[in-house]
């Protein structure tokens, strides 16, 4: 019996490394362009999907982490880039489980809202005190909100079955279509403003409760479409969750974990290069050329995925000799500020006369040319996510988002006294303009393009969606699954397949 045994061991190993699809062997090398939470989450579901066999690099030009960053303060870290994460974002779950990470609850402060003039709304620590004066003041507006934002996160729910039963999307625009239908399609070509009003929501909540949720998630008002405001609004409730020592860690983690090579390196340009092969038909490779502290060095790739946003002002990379040429991503990023300020908050600066009766711990802004910033919050450092925050007068690090650097007058009227400042400017998020287009996923063949989905909304978890799919769009293309992408009526499908 030993001889048929052994004539079966090829073939078993060649099923078990997911060469056997139409005898094509898998591609020698893969780039992933970034690495922020998409490129480390890309070359996690790569290294999944394609197996040990492939020689997998991420070229980063600065730290791990890319977005997700912290500041130092007097000797404790603070998140300075995306903090929070939502109850319902599975990937990001699923990746803190796997890489054996701690998380904590987000502190929860009692918070303001501040229109440059007056508070016209004030948290008490009594739940029963805060619902009488929503009513009051909001009628039926609040309830009626969390309710809207349900049905939109119920249909976005839908991707995480879709992934696990290895379905990729060859365009945002489809991906989204397949989630939401002509909802979706709606709230990416309306703001948020439009949408809310549409919903029977009335102007008084739409100016002091949705808008100051934009300009703290996202630095702009009601302007923003009205998928990623639901983002936002998603964003205010409660049960949000932070990584202890930082979220960072998630992408140092899957990087880690994916057995990837990292190169730290600017990729300046990329170009498709022909191999004649002696046998068959040559074989189109990509060479990425990139910029370490050694000078310019360039790798030929099978497969490339650019996990950071295109343009100038961010990933400048030049595509050479394309036919039909890339497409351009006019894809512009406004700058977001964070300043983390360990000081004492100014009270009568918000119009408190009575510093004593100030009991505030975050003052979320509505829009008024005279404010100069979007939001102030007490915060913990990541290493005690959870601590009990100090009372505001007493001293504490306070994080300010603006549009702007705060000048020291600036800092002086939002604070009676400080002893330390640390800035950090971000071009954080796209411009929202609906109605929104998405770059393309697919650039050229084997050119995949993660961060087209950040014009529907900018979170961790769409990226972590959006890297999942570009694995998944990879494989598949490669193989020739066809039956894998693009399926229409998806939702039902599945449905009838239980």
């Amino acid at each position: 019996m030993a001889a048929p045994v052994a004539a079966l061991l090829p073939l078993l190993l060649l099923s078990l490394s997911g060469a056997g699809h139409g005898q094509r062997q898998g591609p020698g090398s893969i780039a992933v362009v970034g690495g922020g939470v998409g490129g480390a989450a890309a070359a996690f579901f790569l290294r999944q999907r394609f197996g040990r066999g492939v020689r997998l690099h991420v070229l980063e030009r600065g730290a791990l982490g890319g977005r997700l960053a912290t500041l130092q303060v007097e000797g404790s870290s603070y998140e300075a880039g995306a903090s929070v994460l939502h109850p319902l974002n599975l990937h990001m779950k699923h990746f803190v489980k796997e890489l054996g990470l701690s998380t904590a609850p987000v502190q929860s402060n009692l918070m303001g809202i501040y229109n440059g003039e007056e508070f016209v709304f004030e948290q008490s620590s009594w739940y029963l005190i805060n619902l009488l004066k929503l009513l009051w003041r909001y009628g039926l507006n609040p309830l009626r909100m969390y309710t809207w934002v349900e049905d939109i996160l119920d249909k976005f729910m839908r991707i995480y079955r879709f992934q696990t039963h290895d379905y990729a999307f060859s365009s945002n625009e489809r991906l989204l279509r397949a989630l939401g239908g002509n909802d979706y399609v709606r709230l990416l070509n309306q703001t948020i403003d439009e949408a809310m009003q549409r919903a029977g929501f009335s102007h008084k909540f739409i100016n002091e409760v949705v808008c100051p949720a934009m300009r703290v998630n996202y630095g702009q008002g009601l302007d923003i479409n009205a998928f990623v405001g639901a983002v936002s609004l998603a964003g205010v409730e409660s049960g949000l969750w932070s990584i202890k020592g930082g979220n960072q860690l998630v992408c140092t983690g899957l990087i880690s974990s994916s057995k990837a090579e990292v190169i730290p390196g600017m990729v300046v340009s990329i170009e498709p290069k022909i191999r004649p092969v002696r046998t068959g038909d040559p074989v189109k490779l990509y060479q990425v050329t990139y910029n370490t502290s050694s000078g310019l060095t360039s790798d030929l790739y099978d497969i490339v995925v650019i996990a950071a946003p295109l343009g100038r002002a961010m990933a400048d990379i030049t595509f050479k000799n394309f036919d039909p040429p890339v497409p351009e991503s006019p894809n512009p990023y406004h700058q977001t500020v964070t300043t983390l300020v360990h000081g004492q908050l100014n009270a009568s600066f918000f119009g408190y006369h009575d510093p004593s009766a100030f009991h505030l711990g975050a003052v979320f802004t509505t829009e008024n040319p005279k404010l100069f910033i979007n939001s102030v919050a007490v915060v913990s450092p990541v290493e005690d996510v959870n601590a009990e925050g100090k009372l505001p007068l007493q001293s504490a690090v306070w994080k300010v988002f603006s549009k702007e650097v705060l000048t020291k007058e600036q800092l002086r009227l939002l604070f009676s006294s400080y002893d330390s400042v640390a800035v950090k400017p971000w071009l954080a998020y796209p411009h929202y303009s609906p109605p929104e287009k998405c770059p393309p996923i697919v650039l050229h063949e084997r050119i995949y393009y993660l961060n087209g989905i950040e014009r529907a909304a900018s979170a961790m978890e769409m990226s972590a969606i959006a890297a999942k799919n570009a694995a998944l769009l990879a494989y598949h293309q490669w193989y020739g699954n066809a039956d894998k992408i693009d399926q229409e009526d998806l939702h039902e499908k599945l449905k009838t397949e239980l």
